[in-house]
């Protein structure tokens, strides 16, 4: 399958060619893959055993070979290549000072593809294959479900060669992060073409609640994916922080952060809304506006 999204920055259509995209054609696209091996991938002791590997000592002669073929820029990362002791020492590297201006408004907890939805209502429509999304499946909770029904969401993306540690999008006080145990499917979107239910709804994910102090509460859940060996929070919770403050990194593979929040207090930039009603993604970086605050 082509996967298109829109360079925010430039208005122009990239086409993307995921890491191993043959080896996910037929995880998720064939009917052997998808009934034999995808239960056995998809599993936590996978994920757990690759993590293990990416944090040997051997595992830094990784590095350098995955920055040339995915073209990863290293000019913003707080330490050069030579420095890092294990490959997820390097994936789950600090960008230095000042690498992503935060800008005005609600924004990007990360760097990667967006989807922007002004009511959950309508990723079925953008979704259309398998069983609707609901928020009761993905929060596991029937409280919050009622609580963010009707509420806008964005999903962001994190392909491999991005910068995996993320981000408050808005000031305010996080609670503690509730874990949902869960699968390890890939986010990439050739799974998500056909699974996006059962990959959100599915995987293992942590919710936290942002409590600001004039634009309500936004709910921030980061969902690991296939090779993603943990999720690891860095903040204090029960404690205020400011707009752009870390909230924690990914271990190798790729990841999604979601958001949820209310529309009454926040609109959502156009040019998002409107690459997502024309099915495409955009890019996007940490710290970009997302949304204007009422």
């Amino acid at each position: 399958m082509s996967i298109q999204y829109v360079n925010r920055y430039t208005g122009k259509m990239v086409t993307e060619h995921p890491p191993a995209e043959e080896v996910l054609n037929f995880l998720y696209h064939n009917p052997f893959g998808e009934k034999l091996l995808l239960p056995v991938v998809k599993q936590e002791f996978i994920s757990k055993w690759y993590g293990k590997m990416m944090d040997s000592s051997s595992s830094v002669k990784r590095i350098q070979p995955f920055i040339d073929s995915l073209g990863i820029d290293m000019t913003d990362s707080r330490r050069n290549v030579g420095e890092f002791k294990t490959f997820n020492d390097f994936f789950s590297r600090k960008l230095k000072p000042g690498a992503r201006e935060i800008k005005q408004g609600l924004v990007s907890p990360g760097d990667g593809k967006m989807l922007a939805f002004k009511k959950v209502s309508q990723v079925n429509s953008f979704y259309v294959k398998g069983k609707k999304f609901t928020l009761t499946q993905f929060l596991g909770s029937d409280e919050l479900a009622e609580q963010y029904n009707g509420c806008s969401m964005v999903i962001l993306r994190l392909a491999p060669e991005d910068y995996h540690r993320y981000h408050f999008p808005y000031g305010g006080t996080p609670s503690e992060s509730k874990e949902i145990d869960g699968d390890y499917l890939s986010v990439s979107p050739i799974s998500l073409d056909k699974h996006f239910t059962k990959v959100f709804t599915d995987n293992k994910k942590e919710i936290c609640k942002l409590t600001t102090e004039q634009n309500g509460e936004i709910l921030i859940i980061p969902v690991g994916a296939t090779m993603v060996g943990s999720l690891t929070s860095t903040y204090e919770a029960n404690k205020n922080i400011e707009k752009g403050q870390e909230m924690g990194y990914f271990s190798f593979g790729g990841s999604s952060v979601v958001l949820l929040f209310d529309a009454d207090y926040f609109e959502l930039d156009e040019d998002l809304v409107r690459n997502t009603q024309n099915e495409l993604e955009t890019s996007i970086k940490m710290g970009d506006r997302v949304a204007t605050a009422k």
